[in-house]
């Protein structure tokens, strides 16, 4: 008698782990995971990025809740990341997707790719379907891995995949870095050739060689291009950290690490680099010789003199938080979109002064 209760109870407990188990992968596979449909026209230039806080868009309340001291304070709604000015600017002829509230935990997308299920984006936030840059992101975040979270090339990839036609004529734009190369800023200030110093940068090159290897497997005719990253030394605040020689061997990282980026571009016609260094040279100008700033004044439609210095005001070319303001923000844009023509022959529109400062004066 003991033997068959046991038998029965042994048969339900099985039976209801059974069932908790289907019901568990049921709320799985039911978790809101469904791509948001894009039906922009498929003439429009599909336009993804990958990334850290450079890439991620401002205006993501979930990441960046109005009110809240991040990217622009009191100026957050008229404070605009570089791919929301190109979708206001050029959003007929270059399609970052629309705008959405997407992904979901990165334990739940870890389990979703477990069972060979589409994770999606992670994190969550609201930003353009195609921007699968996050706050934070590091070299290490693009391919991801067994222990390393929000992997962005690989679930760029599944989403590029669903719309294989859209991106033939599609762009990656990748940028990442910033947050590994000032991980070892002390390091590049003692030494530019130090271990660590080296070790970062090749990491971060050998990350980006595998991102790119991934997005052509799949998509041979999508074209990438590298952005290089932000140069310490334009820092207006780091001659207060550092001596003058300190800044000369940060310089010469960041010099070093940004050959290695352009080195990938060289022998493939559909990987272009972007100099942001050399950019922001351009505009701003460099520090002296003896390390002292130098920096010029750019002036936007004759009245808005933008200098390089800290503040959530326009005429700042860096926010509080010390990412690219909004005027920062709307000249790259620019630049970018002729990037886009020279280096890869596509029919966008420049982008005219004028348009730049009817943009960044509007109220």
């Amino acid at each position: 008698m003991k033997a068959a209760l046991a038998r029965l109870w042994l048969r339900c407990a099985l039976g209801a782990m059974t069932g908790l188990a289907a019901l568990g992968l049921a709320m799985l596979v039911a978790w809101h995971s469904g791509t948001p449909a894009d039906t922009s026209p498929p003439t429009r230039i599909a336009l993804a990025v990958l990334g850290d806080s450079s890439s991620h868009s401002y205006q993501d309340s979930l990441s960046f809740p109005p009110g809240s001291a991040d990217r622009g304070g009191a100026f957050h709604a008229r404070t605009f990341q570089w791919i929301e000015v190109l979708a206001r600017l050029r959003g007929n002829e270059l399609n970052p997707g629309p705008w959405v509230r997407w992904g979901q935990p990165s334990q739940m997308a870890w389990l979703r790719d477990l069972i060979g299920l589409h994770a999606g984006r992670t994190p969550r936030k609201e930003d353009y379907l195609y921007n699968f840059a996050n706050s934070g992101a590091t070299c290490r975040n693009l391919m991801g891995g067994p222990l390393h979270r929000y992997p962005q090339a690989p679930r760029l990839v599944e989403l590029m995949d669903h719309d294989p036609g859209r991106w033939r004529n599609g762009i990656v734009v990748i940028r990442i870095g910033n947050n590994d190369s000032s991980a070892v800023i002390d390091d590049q200030a003692r030494d530019p050739k130090a271990p660590e110093v080296l070790a970062a940068a090749a990491y971060c090159v050998e990350q980006i060689a595998a991102a790119i290897r991934l997005i052509h497997a799949a998509h041979p005719k999508t074209r990438i291009l590298l952005v290089g990253t932000d140069n310490e030394v334009s820092d207006p605040t780091i001659d207060k950290r550092h001596s003058t020689a300190a800044i000369a061997n940060i310089q010469t990282a960041f010099d070093d690490f940004n050959a290695q980026l352009r080195g990938l571009t060289s022998a493939d016609a559909r990987i272009a680099f972007f100099d942001l260094g050399a950019w922001f040279d351009g505009l701003w100008g460099r520090r002296g010789p003896d390390g002292t700033p130098a920096f010029k004044t750019v002036t936007i439609g004759g009245k808005l003199r933008v200098t390089n210095t800290i503040g959530d005001e326009p005429t700042h070319a860096e926010l509080a938080d010390h990412h690219g303001g909004l005027v920062w923000n709307a000249l790259w844009a620019q630049s970018l979109v002729m990037r886009l023509r020279e280096a890869f022959d596509l029919p966008l529109t420049p982008i005219s002064d004028e348009e730049v400062a009817r943009f960044v004066t509007a109220r």
